[in-house]
């Protein structure tokens, strides 16, 4: 991206991190789908499906105005595929008409020059897209071989930030090639991060002793503020819990094609409740509630929102949580489902 958009966009950044620290009444970071179908189907994912249509544009309108008026800074579109919604340039531009920032999860798989310049022109600022392996296999088509030309283009037309997460674990059976796709990635000019998969619940799968070494190196090419950020991985590759105050259903939240209030993606059906009915009661309760699963997850999006309120307001194990049928169990009843 442009150096003056990079220096806008990191100033914005400073602004809503300030704001975070100094209020927690507001979420940081929503997640939202307009489009659960995916043109892959990757063996360890659980979020996509083959035959679900886009949420209309005028649904996803009234969500994101709702997401604005909870005071959210970030919102990132996710899948799903979402470069598969037929009016994703227009959701992209509603997040923008609320002065939020505007983020994109995807695949790569739809990134030709004409695309990546209409994300231009609708406000994109941040890209990610993670890549499994440099030759596609039976697990994953999320290869470097499928996707260099893709990141070519990027590179070359982009106006917003690009990152590229590699992965180890979950079935991905080269570790070294975790190392190749980021230093491809540093090659062209974008941010590298690296990601350990989860299991099909989002929580902890260690890595072998091999795994751990290439996770460290590829760390130490990776992007420094996100590394500085990602303490909690060091434990996850070593197999150990790590003690940590996760704010899903507040600080961070995660809104379905359904249109419902979840922790994560990992955790959907809690608390389940329809975003245009969510109140400050609601996030308040998540706000203070002890999640069960917290100590071995894995997803790095919501330790980093995790962080701004780590150091204050001890959480209850004891809080209810409302499900998606309305009925309100404790922590302590979901650890003990089967």
């Amino acid at each position: 991206m442009k150096r003056s958009k990079f220096l806008k966009l990191k100033l914005r950044e400073v602004s809503f991190i300030s704001r975070a620290l100094l209020s927690t009444k507001h979420p940081v970071l929503a997640h939202i789908i307009p489009m659960r179908r995916c043109n892959l189907a990757c063996g360890y994912c659980n979020e996509y499906d083959k035959v679900s249509d886009p949420v209309p544009l005028d649904v996803m309108k009234r969500r994101l105005d709702k997401l604005a008026e909870l005071g959210t800074s970030v919102v990132t579109i996710s899948g799903g595929e979402p470069l598969m919604h037929p009016e994703l340039d227009d959701i992209i531009r509603r997040i923008r008409s609320h002065r939020m920032i505007a983020g994109l999860i995807s695949n790569g798989y739809y990134f030709t020059p004409e695309r990546i310049k209409r994300l231009n022109d609708a406000g994109l600022e941040y890209l990610q897209i993670s890549i499994d392996n440099v030759a596609p296999d039976a697990v994953s088509k999320k290869s470097l071989k499928n996707l260099d030309k893709k990141l070519q283009h990027l590179a070359e037309h982009a106006n917003f930030h690009v990152n590229i997460n590699s992965v180890i674990g979950g079935g991905i059976k080269t570790p070294e090639d975790a190392l190749v796709i980021a230093r491809r990635a540093v090659e062209l000019g974008f941010s590298s991060t690296v990601g350990v998969i989860h299991d099909n619940d989002g929580t902890l799968k260690p890595l072998t002793e091999r795994e751990k070494e290439i996770f460290q190196q590829v760390k130490k090419l990776g992007n420094r503020d996100h590394a500085r950020l990602n303490w909690f991985q060091d434990s996850i590759a070593d197999g150990k819990p790590y003690e940590w105050r996760c704010r899903a259903g507040a600080r961070y939240l995660y809104i379905c094609e359904d249109g419902l209030v979840h922790w994560c993606s990992q955790q959907r059906g809690t608390p389940g409740i329809p975003l245009e009915e969510y109140t400050m009661k609601d996030f308040e309760r998540e706000y203070n509630t002890e999640k069960w699963c917290a100590p071995t997850c894995t997803l790095q999006c919501v330790h980093q929102v995790g962080i701004l309120d780590n150091w204050r307001h001890p959480q209850q194990t004891s809080s209810g949580t409302h499900s998606a049928s309305g009925e309100k169990e404790s922590v302590g009843q979901m650890v003990g489902a089967d």
